[in-house]
């Protein structure tokens, strides 16, 4: 995302313009910050806030068609995918266990990390050209799974956060059930830019970050189809969220989430105009740089991200570029601090890993301002190289 006003502050490269100038959700948050009981009280004040939190459940449930009573609201995330990987899980007083982690090359690092599993107990399979899974590749390792040991957990995500590139996760869907395995979906990229819904047998266990659908940061979700099995917890303490992560709930930031949930829902009415003015973006990356290189293109994409590289440029060298001129872009994933290095998701698609991109992530209040500045920061960072060259 990239924004026309200088000096800062400017939009976060991270954040869905439409959903953070809407007023639904600091409104709701300033509510909840008036609200200083504990939800866990019984009494009135107490119970006043239980309402916030029950409200803000059943929006996020809403969004991807799913139980409100199956959420479970925690600090973002990463913490959802820690709480997930692990091998060992509870159904009813009795345990189940997951033997091994199959997670795709292509994912986030809070997937890849494997969270709970030990690393000689975590298999990675591939991706193709284009972004896509190996379908091929995956059914092959779960077909030499062995299940005297425990069933297998697959982790994916459903849309890449650096290329945008979608996962067929239906067929994932398809290949884990038949071998009896337990689907993890990353829906962090995907939620409020593609229909999500559980009660179609889309996954077991969605993970929901907040400010990714442009609530607050430091609140996320667990989303299951069902709570008859679900995985130790990783934070234990009182009874909070049904004993399945201990500690008084973030009220504020929770009830801002199910605001920015709402707003979401509502926007994916309208998110092919996004897709328009990305390709809109596209195209003046291809005449202003004929041979940069666009990821993810011969897949489906989520309508609010390209990726690309300029060949001779580095991606912090283009980044700072744009950044003087008043356009906030990420390399690679912003969620990694500081990142200017190798993307593991291109170096997974066959690219050469020293090659550095550029993510451009846009939203409904993108504006054809914000497109012509873009325009102008690449034709002079394109001006700049062309004379390097001349020079050389």
């Amino acid at each position: 995302m990239f924004s026309s006003k200088r000096p800062p502050p400017r939009p976060n490269p991270h954040t869905p313009p439409r959903a953070r100038l809407g007023a639904a959700r600091p409104a709701a948050m300033i509510a909840a910050l008036d609200t200083a009981a504990n939800p866990s009280s019984v009494h009135a004040e107490g119970r006043a806030a239980r309402r916030l939190i029950e409200n803000a459940r059943r929006d996020v449930a809403a969004l991807v068609n799913a139980s409100a009573q199956h959420v479970v609201f925690t600090s973002g995330a990463t913490e959802a995918a820690s709480t997930l990987l692990t091998p060992d899980w509870q159904m009813g007083r009795g345990t189940v266990r997951m033997s091994r982690l199959y997670v795709c090359e292509a994912d986030h690092t809070c997937l890849l990390n494997g969270g709970r599993f030990p690393a000689a107990q975590v298999t990675h399979f591939g991706i193709d050209a284009d972004g896509v899974v190996r379908l091929d590749a995956l059914a092959a390792a779960l077909a030499a799974h062995d299940k005297a040991d425990g069933l297998p957990l697959v982790a994916i995500h459903a849309a890449n956060n650096e290329t945008g590139v979608i996962q067929p996760v239906g067929r994932v869907a398809e290949i884990v059930k038949a071998v009896g395995g337990i689907l993890v979906v990353d829906a962090v990229q995907a939620a409020g830019r593609i229909p999500l819904d559980m009660s179609a047998g889309y996954a077991d266990y969605l993970i929901l970050s907040s400010h990714k659908i442009g609530g607050p940061k430091g609140v996320g979700a667990i989303i299951a189809a069902s709570d008859l099995m679900m995985p130790r917890p990783l934070i234990a303490g009182g009874g909070q969220e049904k004993g399945h992560r201990g500690g008084t709930e973030n009220l504020a930031a929770i009830a801002g989430f199910g605001a920015a949930a709402r707003e979401a829902l509502i926007g994916l009415k309208s998110i092919d105009a996004i897709g328009s003015r990305r390709d809109e973006i596209e195209a003046i990356v291809k005449t202003l740089v004929p041979d940069a290189e666009i990821f993810g293109t011969g897949a489906p994409r989520l309508a609010n991200t390209t990726f690309f590289a300029i060949a001779g440029i580095k991606a912090v060298t283009a980044q700072i570029a744009f950044d003087l001129a008043g356009v906030a872009l990420s390399a690679g994933s912003a969620c990694s601090s500081g990142k200017v290095g190798p993307s593991h998701v291109l170096k997974a698609m066959g690219y050469n890993d020293s090659l550095g991109a550029l993510r451009v992530s846009i939203g409904h209040a993108t504006s054809a301002e914000d497109i012509e500045l873009f325009r102008t920061a690449l034709a002079g960072i394109a001006s700049r190289r062309a004379g390097r060259e001349e020079a050389a």
